[in-house]
């Protein structure tokens, strides 16, 4: 091997090291404080506070949205359970559009990757467009183009989107598991445990040869830490990818062809990264390692917050979903919002900071 492509090699190596241990650490220890903050702001809550019809509903559901870990897929449930609880059309808009944008571990690999100042502009500009958005469309009367059959409420024996120790009866199917009412250590768990999240049982012979079941209450913090885990190792596979490809773009593609197609100079660049974000349906926490990578090869800061809000905000898979709740004019006003924002956070950013 030549001594350029082993300097290239070590390179590459280097930065898939860092970005693995940084990004590893970051998203454990925020998906964990998320986690417990959870246990006090449950679906159900977030629910009941969303369903109020008043003025300061678009900035609670803005602001639920940020807590939220939920990518663009994964709200399409909860919004399913917001629909069924009659919430507010402007702030469950509002939440839709906030919550896989403005989730914790976003804002997080934000801040360490690109600098506070960018999380902040990041942040601000989601938040608003979000909250403008979602009023906007609902005084534009866009509510109409929501199926009715979408409100229609189905009971579920499940207690999935209910805090421990909540009555677990006649919930909503909130999230991807109600499909299966058996109980689950968290959503989504392929593998029920035989009683609630909130307790494990321990089955122990007596004297006289009979079973007796011990139920015992599990530790928050432990229980937390093992929803946090699993989401980690889910999440995983997506961070590898985005940090495997990052490094070898930081190794071996040259500086000179990125800035020359997606460099500051190249006025397309905004436009083609938000449109090429939605198709390409890469996770957050993938796309902002890898747009790291792009940066540091020349590629402009407003392609790359155009290109994470595209590919964050929306995907071809939450499109087909929202079919089954919205109409065509209601998604094409989905996918405006979305482009929009993409193109005006990339455009705003090169002219303030560029």
């Amino acid at each position: 091997m030549s001594p350029e492509f082993i300097t290239m090699l070590k390179e590459a190596a280097n930065m898939f090291a860092f970005l693995a241990v940084e990004l590893t650490i970051l998203f454990l220890a925020i998906s964990y404080l998320v986690g417990i903050l959870q246990e006090y702001i449950t679906p159900a809550k977030i629910q009941s506070i969303l369903s109020s019809r008043n003025g300061k509903g678009y900035f609670i559901a803005a602001l639920l949205g940020s807590i939220t870990p939920f990518c663009s897929c994964s709200t399409i449930p909860f919004l399913k359970g917001l629909l069924r609880a009659r919430a507010g059309f402007g702030p469950m808009m509002v939440f839709l559009f906030a919550s896989p944008l403005l989730n914790p571990v976003i804002i997080g690999l934000f801040v360490v990757t690109f600098g506070v100042n960018v999380a902040v502009f990041y942040f601000a500009i989601a938040m608003s467009v979000s909250v403008i958005s979602g009023y906007a469309l609902e005084k534009l009367g866009f509510e109409k183009y929501v199926r009715k059959e979408a409100y229609e409420t189905t009971e579920s024996s499940s207690g999935c989107g209910t805090s421990c120790g909540e009555k677990a009866e006649k919930v909503e199917k909130t999230s991807c598991c109600d499909e299966k009412p058996a109980p689950v250590t968290s959503c989504c768990d392929a593998k029920p445990e035989p009683v609630s999240c909130c307790a494990t049982a321990e089955i122990d012979l007596n004297a006289n040869g009979q079973a007796t079941m011990t139920v015992k209450e599990e530790n928050r913090w432990v229980r937390v830490w093992r929803s946090t885990w699993k989401d980690f190792k889910q999440v995983l596979p997506y961070l590898l990818l985005g940090i495997s490809v990052g490094s070898f773009i930081y190794g071996f593609i040259p500086t000179d062809l990125i800035a020359k197609y997606a460099g500051d100079a190249t006025w397309y660049a905004i436009p083609v990264a938000a449109i090429i974000g939605i198709p390409l349906y890469i996770r957050a926490e993938a796309v902002i390692p890898l747009s790291a990578a792009l940066v540091k090869k020349g590629m402009a800061m407003g392609s790359v917050m155009a290109l994470i809000i595209g590919s964050a905000g929306a995907s071809l898979t939450e499109v087909i979903l929202l079919k089954s709740l919205f109409k065509n004019q209601m998604i094409a006003a989905f996918l405006t919002v979305i482009l929009g924002m993409a193109i005006a956070a990339g455009f705003l950013y090169t002219y303030l900071f560029g």
